[in-house]
């Protein structure tokens, strides 16, 4: 009887761990789940809050008056808000005909964004739907409608909007925008069944979650801090500093990860053997938005300041902290391999 016991120890054990193994299957994919019905509420929102802009551009260009004027200023923040939500999102439909960057060409040091639209504010040919979109990324996007709006130097000319040209440009732009969001939010839906069904979107959408605390840090923050690279400050180097709204676009990006990014998270950590660690994370993201709304403000002024910028180094020393927990014990929980520090390079 022997060899018969030892037959069906043998079968046990397999079915245990055929069992386990199809637990942990499922589990996954019940994240990656939740992970797409997260992100596509995000999508949707950037689609709805972009073509609320695209419209509000349009009617104001029409019949400008300075009420509606602040509409279309607040709806431009709104959907720069929307899309730092989604920003972190680095894979899948976003790198069609780089759509990433359509929407957010940044860093941006040699100021092509300036250069670009000087070009389309003075060349002979007045700008068209076809203009826009065979002018590169660094026309197509949110800091394109930023500049024709919030720069100074723009705005003490004749060329200020209302001015004929510049609101065709703008109002074109924001169309794009609006396109890409809505094409965007198509192409994500058309992707659940691959995202779902396919294990390597579970490492995937972790290391996005990654990258953008790096990016948050290292670039977004650090950097303009003089933390990083020269070692000057200079808030040149943020994005959206023309409209004085670096540190809400850092706001928006946190809450986005908070919402369509560690729910499901969450649910992976709990499962891990290290459980403890969703709460951390849960609580620390609750630290790092308690900076807001009082660091709703421009980053200059708190540059510019030693005392002003005490409350910024609050802020990076909260972000940090977020980006250890996430980007070094989470992933050894969850057995992700890092690679290289995806922050570094171009």
């Amino acid at each position: 009887m022997k060899p018969l016991f030892r037959t069906l120890g043998i079968s046990v054990a397999a079915l245990t761990i055929s069992t386990a193994a199809a637990a942990k299957t499922d589990i996954n994919q019940q994240v990656r789940a939740v992970w797409h019905q997260d992100i596509e509420a995000g999508y949707q929102n950037l689609a709805k809050q972009t073509r609320a802009l695209a419209e509000q551009a349009d009617s104001w260009c029409q019949e400008p008056d300075a009420l509606n004027r602040d509409s279309v200023d607040q709806l431009w923040l709104d959907s720069f808000r929307a899309w730092q939500a989604v920003r972190f999102v680095n894979f899948g439909p976003i790198e069609t005909d780089n759509r990433a960057w359509q929407f957010q060409f940044w860093p941006d040091p040699k100021n092509l964004i300036a250069r670009k639209a000087r070009y389309l504010l003075t060349s002979d040919q007045a700008p068209t739907a076809e203009t826009i979109a065979d002018s590169g990324v660094a026309v197509q996007g949110f800091p394109m409608a930023e500049y024709l709006l919030f720069d100074e130097q723009l705005n003490s000319t004749d060329r200020a909007l209302p001015a004929q040209r510049t609101c065709r440009a703008l109002v074109l732009v924001a169309g794009h925008i609006a396109d890409n969001s809505a094409q965007q939010l198509q192409d994500w839906q058309s992707f659940e069944d691959n995202y779902v069904a396919n294990e390597q979107y579970r490492d995937t959408t972790i290391k996005a979650g990654m990258a953008a605390l790096e990016i948050l840090e290292e670039r977004r923050l650090a950097q303009p801090m003089g933390l990083r690279g020269t070692g000057k400050r200079s808030v040149y180097t943020a994005d959206a500093w023309r409209s004085g709204q670096s540190l809400a676009a850092v706001e928006a990006t946190v809450r986005g990860l908070q919402e369509h990014f560690l729910p499901a998270l969450v649910l992976l950590l709990e499962g891990s053997d290290q459980p403890e660690l969703a709460g951390r994370i849960e609580q620390q993201f609750a630290e790092v938005l308690e900076n807001f709304p009082a660091m709703r403000t421009p980053m200059a002024p708190l540059l510019a300041s030693d005392e002003a910028f005490a409350r910024l180094q609050g802020l990076y020393v909260d972000i940090s902290q977020l980006t250890t927990l996430v980007n070094d014990q989470a992933t050894v929980a969850l057995g992700v391999v890092r690679g290289f520090n995806s922050s570094d390079g171009d």
